[in-house]
């Protein structure tokens, strides 16, 4: 097999990269550019609403900067999980910025669009045959669930893109795919051993990740050999050393050597790790097993209801040293009068507030091993979710004055135990998803759940 160089610009597109590191991938000549456009990092929302995490213009500068490289090179693009969420509508989003850098520079180019939103209806055919099984942990899943989800991706494997490029694309945008497959998909069409090229493509989709110290999003490069591969930053003044690849292997898997793909398991048992030079690093031993069942991770994302915030802070001691019991009793006393200001509605109306306390455990919640540490100062805020955005904000606006004067038996007359940073202190956020899935399904083919569409592009 001859060398195969891969370029990663950056750990997502949208995040910037310095054009100096790009100019000098560019150079070192790459059989394909790629880059992930998303995941489940930033919670459900993208999904849900279809909705990117990062903005229009700042997508547009690294897309026509990749775009434009590409033309160079006449090497394939290839952009995963467009829009963040993966759905239709960021499929849809980026291809209309990748339109809109075509006619502003006069590119042509064939481009493949992969999409990975599923339809309702086979789903739950899936789902009465028995071939949608959970993963662990995962939620109850019926066709309610399908139903009332506002998205559903599957996440594809190296597959549809490759058929997307067998049919001649030479920028290929997806839907959700796995972060791996985008990078692995060339090298293994040409030939490479796919225990390297996965292992590769792990090291490849955070972009500089995986270098000891990243100054900035930035970009990274990998040559892909027979029984090897090396990586290095793009950026002269960061390196890679064998810890540092080595740790961005064990990054977000629950198992430090198997890593699951929709096709098989990436093994890094027999894996080592060595300096090439004071800058990149040689990786051998990786293996690649083939399942015996093909399957697609499903990822959903329903309406969780409508949210209103308040950030409040707290300082007083005497507060702070019965803050559970004080949380508590404002709790109990806000449901009543929470009652009160519905009295149209049978009982309480439905809302969930959310109480979480900086400075003590706020992040880590019963896990902290310092909760049980007073502090001098701590911040709370409160989040209320209701049906709709009126009730959530009558309620916070409620609590916020309720919060603010809840007393404690050391102080008699009318206290204010709370700080807000705003005015006013409730915050809306407007609508709130919640993920409903975390399943597999079993297709009868890899590429059954991920339409392709290839279409000639004409400045």
């Amino acid at each position: 097999m001859a060398e195969i160089r891969v370029l990663s610009p950056c750990g997502v597109i949208g995040s910037g990269f310095p054009e100096s590191s790009f100019e000098r991938g560019l150079s070192l000549r790459p059989h394909v550019i790629a880059c992930d456009g998303g995941s489940t990092d930033m919670g459900p929302a993208s999904l849900g609403a279809g909705t990117p995490h990062f903005s229009r213009s700042a997508t547009k500068r690294d897309l026509r900067l990749m775009l434009l490289g590409r033309e160079r090179l006449g090497v394939p693009l290839i952009i995963g999980s467009c829009g963040t969420g993966g759905g239709s509508a960021g499929l849809n989003w980026m291809k209309e910025i990748c339109l809109e850098i075509a006619r502003e520079e006069n590119l042509r180019f064939r481009l493949g669009l992969v999409e990975s939103e599923q339809d309702k209806s086979y789903l739950k055919k899936r789902f009465r045959e028995g071939r949608i099984k959970p993963l662990d942990p995962a939620p109850e899943i019926d066709e309610k669930v399908i139903d009332r989800s506002a998205h559903i991706v599957g996440m594809m494997g190296d597959e549809p893109i490759t058929e997307a490029l067998n049919e001649g694309a030479e920028v290929v945008l997806t839907g959700r795919a796995s972060d791996t497959s985008i990078f692995a998909c060339v090298p293994t069409r040409l030939g490479a051993g796919r225990g390297i090229a996965w292992h590769a493509a792990k090291i490849l989709e955070c972009g500089a990740a995986c270098a000891v110290t990243r100054k900035r999003p930035d970009g990274v490069f990998a040559w892909i050999r027979d029984d090897h591969f090396a990586v290095e930053p793009l950026d002269p003044e960061m390196r890679c050393s064998p810890q540092s690849v080595a740790s961005h292997t064990l990054y977000e898997n629950a198992d430090p050597f198997h890593i699951t793909e929709p096709g098989g398991v990436l093994d890094t048992t027999s894996s080592t790790y060595a300096a090439e030079s004071d800058r990149a690093v040689i990786v051998r031993g990786s293996e690649y097993h083939l399942a015996d069942t093909y399957t697609v991770k499903l990822e959903g994302a329903e309406l969780a209801g409508y949210q209103s915030v308040i950030i409040g802070g707290v300082r007083d001691p005497y507060i702070i040293r019965q803050l559970d019991s004080w949380l508590a009793g404002m709790r109990e006393g806000f449901a009543s009068r929470a009652r009160e200001i519905f009295p149209d509605r049978s009982g309480v109306p439905e809302y969930e507030l959310v109480i979480r306390v900086f400075g003590r455990d706020a992040v880590m919640g019963p896990l902290e091993p310092r909760a049980d540490e007073v502090p001098h100062e701590v911040g709370i805020l409160f989040e209320v979710t209701a049906g709709d955005q009126e009730t959530a904000r009558t309620l916070a606006s409620t609590l916020s004055h309720f919060a603010v004067h809840y007393p404690i038996p050391e102080w008699s007359g009318l206290i204010s135990g709370l700080a807000f940073p705003f005015a006013p202190a409730e915050l809306d956020k407007g609508p709130v998803y919640r993920f409903n899935m975390n399943h597999v399904v079993l297709p009868d083919n890899p590429c059954e759940m991920f339409p392709i569409e290839c279409r000639e592009v004409a400045g």
